[in-house]
């Protein structure tokens, strides 16, 4: 028997109500009967502890309750997720379902631990008919489930950076809207925003040390400079001159960022803005229900939401998120039953209460929906950012994990002013070439995919 993680329960997750109404079967698809074959069926999958989690799990009695599928799930820090992930496929453990961050894709992909979309879409018996992959943003489809032309997973948990500002502060300092560019960000509103005697900082960017560091922090300011970690022989562009500029402007901007900000996590960030401390912040998209929730946050009708500023090279947010793919190392019949939760959770038919519950959908079609639109402020700015971005923003190759445990070393002690921008860059860029080299990106053993 294989082992099993955390068995949900339906008596404890009193939301199934949400769905009184089976949605698939709304949509024409007889979910019961896909699901009949595999009835008692146990997946197990890693979920994290975060908003878009919570959502699906108050809708998981529902599928349950129409399929006879039990969806077992282990809640993990995101920091653990792909060792405990990587450890469960290389042992042959009880994954069933693979959670796939951005920059897992290709390492996933590479090394045989998910399964092509199109093994499993061929097979109508067990493929919802309103599947609809072009419903889902292309943007997401491709930086999330794709990898070298082939699709492996479906979008789910998906986050854009967006502009979290304090309307009453911005309107006391005398702005009526928010930046509409990074140089206006700096340089005429938050010397305005910041009051270090009352410990009001115009603005915040969490850096910690780690993924938040080289992610959150360093790869937001270099691509809407016009710079970028590699060029395309893969090589550094960390010395180039606008990669130069995007990181000195983060230093620059640093005098107007709380004290400690180089240790801040999201946490912290969001709560400084949350109890405003701070005037404005770029993060996710998902931390939205956490700025508008009372019990978080102190903001109430102060809070506005709009896209993140545009640099030289234009508008290019952060993107980050997940997607959900069938597991290589589960049996046929689990990776069948797999199939059939992927494709409930980040269905159309479910986007609707999923949203409500708190997640982001990758689909299209639910962010038209006039109750959604007016419900929650943060839909057009986050459609607007993924009409256009940069699947890359974060390399998605396999060499990723050692390249950004580089990234958030150095990029802390730029940071903190240990080392210089230019400093910085060259050990960056010196240490991350030897990775690409031993990886086998210059000598022609590896595509040059990113």
């Amino acid at each position: 028997m294989r082992p099993l993680l955390r068995t949900v329960s339906a008596a404890v997750l009193f939301a199934g109500a949400l769905l009184a109404t089976p949605p698939a079967q709304a949509q024409g698809w007889d979910i019961a009967k896909a699901a009949a074959p595999y009835k008692g069926t146990q997946l197990n999958v890693i979920f994290l502890d975060r908003p878009g989690y919570r959502a699906i799990i108050k809708l998981l009695p529902e599928f349950e309750k129409q399929t006879g599928i039990k969806v077992n799930y282990e809640i993990v820090p995101y920091e653990n997720t792909r060792e405990k992930e990587v450890l469960n496929f290389n042992s042959k453990g009880d994954l069933s379902i693979a959670l796939v961050d951005l920059v897992w894709i290709g390492e996933f992909a590479e090394n045989g631990w998910i399964v092509p979309v199109s093994k499993l879409s061929g097979d109508a018996a067990i493929t919802d008919p309103n599947l609809n992959l072009k419903g889902f943003f292309p943007l997401l489809l491709d930086a999330f489930g794709s990898w070298g032309g082939t699709t492996y997973g479906l979008p789910f948990d998906n986050y854009s950076g967006l502009l979290f500002y304090n309307k009453c502060m911005l309107k006391d300092a005398g702005f009526d809207k928010p930046p509409a560019t990074w140089d206006e960000l700096a340089n005429t509103y938050a010397p305005k925003l910041t009051v270090p005697a009352k410990k009001q900082y115009g603005y915040a960017l969490q850096s910690l040390r780690g993924e938040t560091q080289s992610a959150d922090s360093f790869m937001r300011m270099l691509w809407p400079a016009g710079g970028s970690l590699l060029d395309k022989s893969f090589r550094s562009n960390l010395g180039s001159k606008d990669s130069q500029a995007g990181l000195q402007f983060r230093q620059d901007l640093m005098k107007y960022m709380p004290p400690g900000v180089v240790s801040w996590d999201h946490a912290e960030a969001v709560n400084a803005f949350a109890q405003n401390q701070v005037a404005m912040i770029t993060e996710w998209s998902a931390f939205y229900s956490t700025v508008t929730d009372p019990k978080t946050s102190k903001l109430g009708d102060c809070l506005g939401v709009a896209p993140e500023p545009a640099g030289a090279a234009g508008r290019l947010p952060a993107l980050g998120g997940f997607s959900l793919a069938v597991a290589s190392q589960a049996p046929e019949k689990e990776q069948k039953a797999a199939w059939i939760f992927i494709q409930w959770a980040t269905s159309e038919a479910i986007a609707k209460p999923y949203v409500q519950a708190g997640g982001v959908s990758g689909r299209m079609a639910v962010y038209d929906d006039p109750a959604i639109k007016s419900a929650y402020q943060f839909v057009d700015p986050m459609v607007a950012s993924w009409q256009k971005g940069v699947p890359e923003f974060r390399p998605r190759f396999p060499a990723w994990p050692a390249v950004s445990e580089v990234v958030g070393e150095f990029g802390s002690k730029m940071m903190l002013g240990e080392l210089t921008v230019e400093q910085g860059a060259k050990e960056i860029g010196t240490r991350m070439e030897a990775i690409l080299q031993k990886e086998g990106y210059y000598d022609g053993k590896k595509k040059l995919i990113q």
